[in-house]
Formats: structure tokens, C-alpha cells, sequence
């Protein structure tokens, strides 16, 4: 038809029908290297063991020394391939978070140690905790709400609802393992310098009825002193704290011991309402995510180097 170029057909071309020829070109491509994609395979694989054993004896020999490489590589690694792929929001929200996190930090191992620290510190990361799982449940709404087909009755494109959840799954669990990650460190600095906490031995304060080994401060506050009135818990050990505290201590700071006298904590007695019981389970799941967003990219990087050493595309 006159008027109608080549170049006319190709941008009429929707994005299912662009990925199908990609693939088939992909397919001539590596056509007849089966033998060697066998190889590489087993590579990835023996590569990944290799990788697994290694960190999980790091991890039980030297649990600082690995949570804080951990920890560093959580928050380097997305930022390289942030600037490197253009996703400036992305940059822009970790900035945000990093620049307050920073001056959480500062305030928490500062010594002496304020009176007020402590809260502000849980405060931040427990609104952090609840703002990553919110945002995360959110994504994943969005990713079924995609894959069930609801999209065509609000006549949104399926590409555009899908990249909306997976950004916003993945905002939720990325800054909920940082959040918590950081959170732990914050925990230790503050309980070590108020001295009722020592997590290789014994504490250098002694601990009375009236106060709360996580902030320092008294449980339950005189008629004529200035203060908060706060709701208490108590442990299976017997000792009290401040509900908001211990809360904070276990969920937000991934410590189930304890203050005191590092006896194991029941999660699942704390929480009474069953829909709390899904933090448990969600803390499980960061925990998992950072094996897979701090090592990964390095165990895919020594793979590449493996195959690219010997030869293999």
C-alpha cells in the first residue's frame, strides 16, 4: 500500500510480538552449543554450593564481620546498577533514606547516650519496618491483580500494572531488609552503652524491677515526675520492659533473646493478635532477601569470570 514504509510495520509491532523475534534470534544464536551451555550450567551450579557452604560457615563463626559486608553490599550493589541503568528514582529515595539513617546512626552511638535516643531510634526504623511491609503486600496486590486479568476492567495495560508492582515489591522488601539490618546495629550500640546488655557476657550494670534494660528508663513513671505512661510487657524470664521497647528490640532489631539475660524469646507469644504473627514470617523473608540482593550479583560475577577464564559464552 502506497505511503506505508517498513519502518511503520516494525513500530506497529507490540511488545509480546518484539520479545518473540528477540527470542527466535536468541535461539539461532546459540544453536548448536548445547555442550557447552551443559558446562556452564554445571559451573552455576558447583558455584553456588561452593558460595552457600562458604557463607554459612562465615556466618557461624564470624556473625558480625558477615552482617556488616552484608550489610554494606545491601546498599552499594542497587546503587550501582542505580546510576549505571539511569533509575534516578530509585537514587533519589536511597539518598533520602540514607541521609536520615546516617543521623539515626550518629545519634545512637553517640556517648553518653541521650535519654531520648532510644525511642527515636525504634521509632524510625519501626515506621520504616511498617511503611517496606505495607508497600511491599501493595506490590504483590498489584502483581496478581495483573495475573488474574482485573487489569482489562480498568483498562490499564498488563506491562504498565506489572512494573508497578514489581518496583513497589521491590521497594518494600529492599529498604525492610535495610531498615532492620541497620536497626540491629542501633540495637546493639544503644543496649551496649546503657550498659544491661552484653552479648558475649555479662552486662556491666545490674538491672532493677523499675527499669527497662532497652532504653534505661524507668517502667512506670511517679505521680509528680514529668513522663510517658506506657503499656508493659513481661517476658517468660520475668523481666519487664516497656511494650514499645521490647517490640522493638525483637521485631524491628532481630533480637530474640532477651536484654538482660540473653534467654530465648517466644515471638509467637508476643504477638496475641493473629495478623501480627505475619511479621514473623515476613522478617523470615528478608532475612532470606539478603542472601539473594548482597551475594548473588558477586556469586553471578565469579561465574562469569569462571566461563569468560575458560572460554565459554
Amino acid at each position: 500500500m502506497a505511503g506505508v514504509h517498513p519502518q511503520d510495520d516494525l513500530l506497529k509491532m507490540t511488545h509480546r510480538e518484539n520479545w518473540k523475534v528477540q527470542h527466535e534470534r536468541l535461539h539461532v544464536k546459540h544453536r548448536g552449543h548445547e555442550a557447552m551451555h551443559a558446562e556452564m550450567v554445571l559451573i552455576l551450579i558447583a558455584t553456588l554450593v561452593v558460595a552457600q557452604i562458604v557463607l554459612v560457615q562465615w556466618k557461624q563463626r564470624h556473625h558480625r564481620s558477615y552482617n556488616l559486608v552484608t550489610l554494606v553490599q545491601m546498599w552499594v550493589v542497587p546503587l550501582y546498577f542505580t546510576i549505571k541503568l539511569y533509575w534516578w528514582r530509585f537514587l533519589s529515595m536511597w539518598g533520602m533514606f540514607s541521609v536520615v539513617t546516617s543521623y539515626v546512626i550518629f545519634r545512637a552511638t553517640r556517648k553518653p547516650l541521650s535519654c531520648r535516643t532510644p525511642r527515636m531510634v525504634y521509632k524510625w526504623f519501626l515506621l520504616i519496618y511498617k511503611l517496606s511491609y505495607a508497600v511491599g503486600v501493595l506490590g504483590y496486590l498489584a502483581i496478581m491483580f495483573t495475573m488474574f486479568g482485573f487489569n482489562v476492567f480498568f483498562r490499564i495495560k498488563a506491562e504498565d500494572s506489572m512494573d508497578v508492582g514489581v518496583i513497589m515489591l521491590f521497594y518494600g522488601l529492599y529498604y525492610g531488609v535495610m531498615g532492620r539490618d541497620f536497626a540491629e546495629i542501633c540495637s546493639d550500640y544503644m543496649a551496649s552503652t546503657i550498659g544491661y546488655y552484653n552479648k558475649g557476657g555479662m552486662p556491666s550494670r545490674s538491672l532493677t524491677n523499675d527499669i527497662c534494660a532497652v532504653c534505661g528508663q524507668k517502667i512506670l513513671v511517679d505521680v509528680e515526675e514529668e513522663g510517658f505512661i506506657e503499656d508493659t510487657y513481661q517476658l517468660s524470664c520475668g523481666h519487664l520492659f516497656h511494650e514499645f521497647c521490647i517490640r522493638g528490640w525483637c521485631i524491628v532489631g532481630k533480637k530474640q533473646t532477651c536484654p538482660y539475660c540473653n534467654e530465648k524469646v517466644d515471638l509467637k507469644r508476643m504477638m496475641n493478635n493473629p495478623w501480627e504473627k505475619t511479621h514473623v514470617l515476613y522478617g523470615q523473608l528478608l532475612d532470606w532477601l539478603r542472601y539473594l540482593v548482597a551475594w548473588q550479583p558477586i556469586i553471578i560475577g565469579i561465574v562469569h569470570g569462571i566461563n569468560f577464564t575458560l572460554g565459554l559464552e
